[in-house]
C-alpha cells in the first residue's frame, strides 16, 4: 500500500534509499500485521493441479500480494484505512501435486487454527478447488455456515477428469458440507443442469441481472445464514476488468455490481471468511492482479467494523 513520497507501509526504507516493502498483503510491517492482534489472516495457496484450461493460477497468490503493496490504504467509500484492523499474511500452503484430496486436507489444516481464533480468513488461490478445505474448516467452527458461491461456472460435476476434488466439482463438494448459494453462473454442463433440476436447486444465473444491472438481493440474502463465507472465482467478473483467469467467460459482473453484492451481504450477515481464486496472471499485464488485490481489500473493509 502506498504512502506519501513513495514510502512503504511503516516508512521502511532500504539501505539504497528505496522503499523496502515487507512481503505481506499490503506490504504491512510487523506491527501492522501482528498475528495476535490482526482481525484478518491472509492464507496464500499456490495450487492449480486440476486446472483444465489456462494454467498458471498457482501464480495467483504471489501476483495478488505483489499488487496489494501498491494499493492506497484509505477506502474512499468506507472512509477508513482498513489495514488498521490488522492483516496478517501466513506462509503459503505447500501444494500437494499428487493428490487433490490431500491438498484439501492441507488447506483445511492451514485455515482451521486461525478461524478457530475468530479471525476472518482470506484464502488466495490458486484454483477454486481449494475452497473445499476452507469451507470444511469454517463449517466445523460455525455450524450455521452458508456459502455465497460467486462463479461463472456451476462447478457441480460429481467427478471431472477422474477426480471428485477437481475445480469443476467444488460447489458439489461444498454442498455436501453446508448450504450454498450459486451466483453469476453463465456456463454449465448438461449433467450439472440435470443435477440442479432434480434437486430443485436455486441458481442465480448471470442473465438474471435486471435492467439496472442489479441482482435480486432480497432472494439471495434470504437464502444465506447469519454467518457467510464468500467463495469468489474471479472469472465471475467481466473480462474487461479481469481477463487473466483460468476459464474466461463473457458477460461477467462489473465492478460496482460486485461491490454492491458484497456490501449487501456484509450489511445483513457476518462474513467469517472469503477466498479469491483462479487468477492466472497474464505476462506483461498487472491489471487483473491489481483488480483482484483491490477486491480483496474491499471485502476486508466490508467484513470489518
Amino acid at each position: 500500500m502506498q504512502r506519501e513520497c513513495g514510502r512503504g507501509i511503516g516508512g521502511v526504507v532500504s539501505s539504497l534509499g528505496q522503499p523496502s516493502i515487507p512481503w505481506s498483503f499490503g506490504g504491512l510491517n510487523a506491527q501492522e500485521s501482528d498475528p495476535s492482534l490482526s482481525q484478518i489472516v491472509v492464507i496464500p495457496v499456490p495450487y492449480d493441479s486440476t486446472t483444465s484450461f489456462r494454467g498458471g493460477s498457482r501464480e495467483g497468490p504471489n501476483a495478488i500480494l505483489n499488487a496489494s503493496r501498491y494499493l492506497e490504504d484509505f477506502d474512499i467509500e468506507l472512509g477508513k484505512e482498513t489495514y488498521l484492523v490488522g492483516i496478517h499474511t501466513t506462509e503459503e500452503v505447500e501444494p500437494h501435486v499428487g493428490s487433490p484430496e490431500q491438498m484439501m486436507e492441507r488447506v483445511y489444516g492451514a485455515v482451521y487454527p486461525w478461524a478457530s481464533l475468530g479471525k476472518i480468513v482470506s484464502v488466495l488461490g490458486g484454483e477454486h478447488s481449494i475452497s473445499i478445505g476452507s469451507v470444511r474448516a469454517l463449517a466445523e467452527i460455525y455450524p450455521d455456515l452458508s456459502v455465497l458461491y460467486i462463479d461463472a461456472h456451476a462447478d457441480m460435476r460429481d467427478e471431472y477428469m477422474g477426480s471428485k476434488y477437481s475445480h469443476a466439482c467444488t460447489a458439489r463438494r461444498i454442498m455436501e458440507i453446508c448450504p450454498l448459494v450459486p451466483l453469476g453462473v453463465r456456463s454449465m454442463s448438461k449433467e450439472e443442469m440435470d443435477f440442479v433440476t432434480s434437486n430443485n436447486l436455486k441458481v442465480h444465473f448471470g442473465g438474471e441481472m435486471n435492467s439496472s444491472n442489479n441482482w435480486d438481493m432480497e432472494s439471495i440474502l434470504s437464502s444465506l445464514s447469519e454467518k457467510v463465507y464468500i467463495s469468489l472465482d474471479l472469472d465471475a467478473m467481466d473480462l474487461s476488468l479481469i481477463s487473466g483467469v483460468g476459464n474466461p467467460e463473457p458477460g461477467g459482473i462489473d465492478w460496482n455490481n460486485m461491490l454492491g453484492i458484497i456490501k449487501a451481504v456484509s450489511s445483513e450477515k457476518r462474513i467469517v471468511g472469503f477466498d479469491l481464486t483462479e487468477l492466472s496472471p497474464i505476462d506483461g499485464s498487472v491489471a487483473s492482479s491489481f483488480v483482484a488485490a483491490k477486491l480483496a481489500y474491499k471485502i476486508m473493509g466490508y467484513a470489518t467494523p
